[in-house]
């Protein structure tokens, strides 16, 4: 690396014309999705080729000029607590529950090449939306550190400059076995033949070039399911798209960016239209922002600070990246038809759908936008503004690529619906549907949907809110094109779900799940396919991803880092110790596990199936959860009768040292004397009761 955020040039590969390449997983596309597939099936142990069009590896955090993370609040150190219960003395790790062991160094690796005041701090940028902020170009560092070794090592082919042209397939199944692509310095045209292809793209590209069913915009609600959606589809109703540009705040007057052509006569390009300030309605009022007040528009992304204060400084970066607000609404209740103040959003036009003469012209003008945006700033406002180019790779501080929001989705196995995110759906609970083949999880609390100027767009009202969710395995698999697997932005989600699964932290999870899925099914010998609709295969996949620090279910006591980590997450996600309590994120390592919860998880575990309740001296309901269990073990040979059995009750170590004499375990090992306690009326915790079923799923299933 040379410092400033760029690969070294002997580190990429730039096929001659009509060079044919060969790689077990071929990953397409520059996202932030993109480098993590590539990082995951690195770290699974594969060969990898990542082919993208720009030099800068990360997607959102580099070459989209956004290097300050949409994160949710269960990323921060206080989580859900509220502000008023707040301890400082209190902090918690809260990146070991919700984002993996490989995200988190990333993340502790930008807070070490960014420090304040030679300090390691939380949020080295102090952006106040985002919870961690820093240069693009740090950013950059530190996500070419992670993948050096495997470039040296000639395990990571990286083709960068490139896009694909065409796709080559196979009927019969219908398979994708290779992509033609188009080097656009050289117009070089090569091949590279894979056995799995990652679509990575930010416009989902592949599926647009394959013909794959996809879809674009606002669904129908016959096509998703989703009860808020009108009858028609309205695939013009798409997210805005914006070109981020970086900035300081200098200590001098600096010469401005000329305005662009059009400027003050195209639509997109109108001054009035543009503001420097925001009012947002709290505590019954309209309260007014200005550029650098510390709850302004400068902070709002400030990713560079030279002193550990919310105040702006000069000598403070910030990312342009602002939609709109309310403007002139002093005093008063909210008015929705207040005047609205814009930034550099831009909301024009579409990208999916149409073609690429007029995706060009509407990348164009987007760029334009934000580049009369700054001028705007810097004539009207804030002279001292300064572009930042050196942190862009640009001339004038605007980032390389835009900042996208919505991709052409694939048809998958498994369609993410409103349904299965949205707070309103899941009444007193905590998180929102756990899917038994999760494979990530992620969080952001807002359906953040910025919609372009099509009509149409549906209002989710009360379904805005979001709960802690999960990333279904199946949501990876396109429906009817094998050797495909599903990434970033084009997964099965819908306009609506999208706009959560679409940020910083879940696009990296989405990404590394595809990479080890893509790993994985080629050390088994198996098709992706086969791995999502195969439960024992799947289970064993999910295995592997919590092995490698990969959180599948939300728990908020229970780190990557925990020794119990992964049969914690995989038991519960495969139902075997069920989530106990919906209304918290906790599993309670250390608190008892109740008799009858046990024994439902040691038949499950088993794989019994279970027997209908039946009439014992234990005289059970027969609706209570445990009587079928009972049935169940004293059909396999263990009687509870005498076990003074209590279905609430805590589970005692001499208890399930009983059961486990009484079990045929010819082929299975558990050392059960060691995993649970010497102590015999020591009660067994959910910890060392995953630690047992664990030993004894592992063995079973290797028996």
């Amino acid at each position: 690396m040379v410092g400033d955020g760029m690969l070294e040039e002997r580190f990429f590969l730039r096929p001659t014309a009509d060079q044919e390449l060969v790689t077990p997983i071929l990953v397409v596309g520059g996202s932030t999705a993109a480098y993590s597939a590539t990082l995951g099936a690195l770290h699974a142990g594969a060969q990898v080729c990542l082919v993208q069009p720009q030099l800068v590896l990360g997607g959102q955090f580099t070459a989209q000029g956004l290097p300050a993370s949409d994160d949710g609040k269960l990323l921060t150190p206080y989580g859900l607590i509220p502000p008023e219960q707040r301890d400082p003395n209190q902090l918690r790790d809260s990146e070991r529950f919700a984002v993996s062991r490989s995200q988190r160094q990333f993340r502790q690796c930008q807070r070490q090449h960014q420090p304040v005041n030679n300090q390691v701090i939380q949020n080295p940028g102090g952006s106040w939306v985002s919870h961690l902020s820093v240069t693009p170009t740090v950013a950059s560092d530190c996500l070419n550190s992670a993948v050096q070794p495997y470039l040296e090592q000639g395990l990571l082919t990286l083709i960068p400059g490139s896009i694909p042209i065409q796709l080559l397939m196979e009927d019969e199944p219908r398979r994708i076995t290779g992509i033609r692509f188009m080097d656009q310095q050289t117009q070089h045209r090569f091949m590279a033949r894979a056995k799995i292809t990652i679509e990575a793209t930010d416009l989902g590209d592949l599926l647009e070039l394959g013909n794959i069913p996809s879809r674009v915009g606002q669904e129908s609600r016959s096509q998703t399911q989703e009860a808020v959606l009108p009858e028609d589809p309205r695939p013009e109703c798409q997210q805005a798209i914006t070109f981020c540009a970086v900035v300081e705040r200098s200590s001098q007057v600096e010469l401005p960016l000329p305005p662009p052509p059009g400027y003050d006569q195209a639509a997109w390009l109108q001054s009035r239209d543009f503001t420097d300030e925001f009012w947002i309605y709290q505590q019954d009022q309209w309260q007014r922002h200005s550029f650098y007040d510390p709850d302004g528009m400068f902070r709002y992304r400030r990713v560079y600070r030279s002193q550990d204060s919310d105040a702006v400084q000069p000598g403070d970066i910030t990312v342009l990246n602002w939609a709109t607000s309310p403007l002139g609404v002093e005093g008063g209740p909210p008015d929705p038809g207040a005047p609205l103040g814009c930034g550099n959003d831009y909301p024009f036009g579409c990208l999916l759908g149409v073609g690429p003469e007029e995706r060009k012209k509407q990348v164009k003008r987007a760029r334009d936008r934000t580049q009369a945006y700054i001028h705007y700033l810097q004539t009207q406002s804030h002279p001292e503004l300064k572009p930042r180019g050196d942190l862009t790779w640009t001339a004038d501080g605007i980032a390389l690529e835009l900042y996208i929001r919505e991709a052409r989705r694939g048809i998958a196995l498994t369609t993410i619906r409103h349904e299965d995110v949205a707070a309103k759906f899941f009444p007193k609970q905590a998180r929102a549907r756990t899917f038994t083949d999760s494979v990530g999880i992620g969080q952001y609390h807002y359906l953040d949907v910025h919609p372009n100027q099509a009509s149409g767009h549906v209002e989710l009202g009360d379904g805005h809110e979001a709960l802690p969710f999960t990333l279904p395995l199946s949501a990876l698999i396109p429906i009817d094109t094998e050797g495909l697997i599903l990434s970033a932005k084009s997964i099965g989600t819908t306009h609506i779900t999208n706009a959560a699964y679409r940020m910083h932290p879940m696009e990296w999870a989405i990404g590394e799940a595809g990479g080890h899925l893509a790993a994985f099914a080629l050390k088994q010998g198996m098709t992706v396919r086969e791995v999502a609709q195969q439960p024992a295969l799947g289970a064993q996949f999910q295995r592997h991803l919590t092995q490698q620090g990969i959180p599948i279910v939300w728990f908020n006591d229970v780190g990557h880092d925990d020794p119990d980590f992964a049969a914690i997450q995989v038991l519960t996600v495969t139902g075997i110790l069920p989530i106990e309590n919906q209304q918290t994120l906790n599993f309670m390592p250390e608190q008892p596990i109740s008799q009858g919860r046990f024994v439902m998880a040691l038949a499950k575990t088993w794989g019994w199936p279970l027997e209908a309740a039946a009439r014992s001296r234990l005289d059970l309901p027969p609706a209570h959860l445990a009587a079928t269990a009972v049935a169940t073990l004293r059909k396999q040979g263990v009687s509870l009768d005498l076990l003074q059995f209590e279905p609430e009750q805590p589970m005692t170590c001499s208890q399930g040292a009983q059961i486990f004499e009484q079990l045929s375990l010819e082929g299975v090992w558990v050392d059960f004397a060691t995993l649970s306690s010497s102590s015999e009326t020591q009660t067994i915790t959910h910890r060392i009761a995953a630690r047992i079923l664990w030993q004894l799923w592992i063995s079973i299933a290797h028996s």
